[in-house]
């Protein structure tokens, strides 16, 4: 009688099957997760802009910049970035910061509006997308410029949030 000692082939390669579909699981979780973390960063990062945003026109009784600024680059972002330096250390870009604008479906990067539609400068909007779908943001979003003109870019379910600063 002969002792049978070690695996055979079919044996280790079930297991590394197995090993690699509980991989992908995991793997696929962590990406959601990434996303998630990514979009809570955009939420805090409009946040602080937003504020920056209300404290200079405090100051100064209109918003900065006239037309687009977009974080992607380009000489308004740095001229948005110049005006508020006193009141944020630096203008966050988005996480991952990619395309031109911040409207567009997979257009990763803010996009800020401040000019016309009722007064240069007393109105502005700031589009952002979110890599996850989130009811509380998408439902919610908009800004109304001072002619009463509603500004929405996304559809409550593209990702695509609009806010903003209304006369």
């Amino acid at each position: 009688m002969t002792s049978k000692r070690g695996f055979t082939l079919i044996e280790l390669l079930v297991v590394v099957a197995i090993i690699g579909m509980l991989s992908s699981v995991v793997l696929a979780s962590l990406n959601t997760a990434r996303g998630a973390a990514r979009d809570a960063r955009r939420a805090q990062d409009i946040k602080q802009i937003q504020t920056a945003l209300e404290l200079y026109q405090n100051d100064n009784g209109v918003y900065p910049i006239s037309g687009w600024a977009h974080s992607s680059g380009g000489t308004n972002w740095t001229n948005l970035q110049t005006a508020l330096a006193p009141y944020i250390q630096g203008l966050p870009v988005d996480p991952i910061n990619t395309g031109s604008a911040g409207y567009n479906n997979d257009q990763y990067a803010y996009s800020y509006y401040a000019s016309g539609y009722g007064g240069s400068g007393r109105w502005y909007m700031l589009i952002w997308e979110l890599e996850t779908s989130n009811a509380s943001f998408e439902g919610a979003d908009g800004s109304t410029a001072c002619n009463g003109t509603l500004f929405h870019y996304g559809n409550g379910s593209n990702g695509i949030v609009t806010s903003g600063g209304s006369c």
